[in-house]
């Protein structure tokens, strides 16, 4: 299939931030994700990465991250090995540097699921192989790369879309800003007045949006971010790490459930996603959640065949 041709602009590249990819090479990146999803709905093979390895680290626990990039990597004819903080010397003070190096003489890739986007950053520029963002406190680009997939399977098209985000400003709020921008969605982003997104990144955001058309905006206010959306996301108030606030959060965030009555000031059309796990009674409303509007599962899917675009055009 042509749209699976392996283009030399991909090959070899960090997969680090959508906002290292231009408008076009993400486009691209959804095609080749239907055309494998196509495939493999089908049940027919696609083995593009026959011999390949992917080494998986994994500093922050996973369930849909670790169980797609394996399958992902089997499905495509590769072979994934998961390496835990336990299982290689970076848990015991090797340096990221040292592990950039070593493991680039084994692999033909890595994907990181850890808590510094520093962290993924220096891994990236010592590896001489490409290195995948699974999770950042500040990033998650394979996430809403699935996310931009499922919005355009529901809607049959991404710019000119209004996206609300209600919740925390973190990593889910900063790729939604990205993807949202480099696409020419309308993005708006409600969080409480201390939890707003990184600046940088709102700029950054802003300034790609600026070139597709899109708009990228910041509010205090959950409804107003809502009114007129044609999809709401949200995203768990208490991410990993942030257990002993949690009491402190569920109180900051009173007022920014996403519930029937909020959910009502959207499009009477729009779709709802929630990159998973989720809580019902705290960011979202159960009614929501598992809703006719809810389309979260087919979101969960879509992280195995966007991964596996990146997978098959960087590696």
């Amino acid at each position: 299939m042509n749209v699976l041709e392996r283009k030399p602009e991909f090959q070899g590249r960090d997969f680090l931030t959508l906002l290292d990819y231009t408008p076009d090479e993400i486009t691209y990146l959804l095609d080749v994700a239907r055309a494998l999803k196509a495939m493999q709905k089908k049940g027919e093979p696609h083995p593009y990465l026959q011999g390949k390895t992917l080494g998986m680290i994994f500093q922050k626990s996973s369930t849909r991250t670790r169980v797609s990039f394996e399958v992902g990597m089997y499905q495509l004819g590769g072979y994934p090995l998961f390496l835990s903080n336990q299982d290689i010397q970076l848990g015991r003070g090797e340096s990221i540097a040292d592990t950039a190096r070593v493991l680039s003489r084994y692999l033909d890739g890595i994907m990181i699921r850890t808590f510094a986007q520093a962290d993924v950053e220096e891994l990236a520029h010592h590896a001489s192989i490409p290195v995948i963002n699974g999770l950042t406190d500040l990033l998650h680009p394979c996430q809403v790369l699935a996310d931009l997939l499922t919005i355009q399977e529901h809607k049959g098209r991404l710019a000119g879309l209004k996206l609300a985000y209600v919740g925390d400003g973190n990593n889910m709020a900063h790729s939604l800003m990205a993807g949202g921008a480099k696409t020419g969605m309308d993005v708006m982003v409600a969080t409480p007045a201390g939890y707003r997104p990184n600046p940088e990144v709102v700029a950054r955001a802003q300034e790609a949006a600026a070139q597709t058309g899109g708009s990228v905006k910041l509010t205090l206010d959950p409804r107003e971010a809502v009114a007129g959306a044609d999809v709401v996301v949200t995203d768990t108030w208490v991410s990993m790490g942030q257990e002993a606030e949690k009491a402190k959060r569920i109180q900051d965030f009173a007022g920014f459930q996403v519930d029937l009555a909020m959910a009502a000031l959207a499009k009477p059309d729009y779709i709802f996603l929630h990159c998973l796990p989720a809580y019902r009674g705290y960011e979202v409303a159960a009614e929501v959640m598992d809703g006719p509007r809810s389309v979260i599962w087919d979101e969960a899917e879509n992280r195995l065949h966007a991964q596996k675009a990146v997978l098959a055009l960087l590696l």
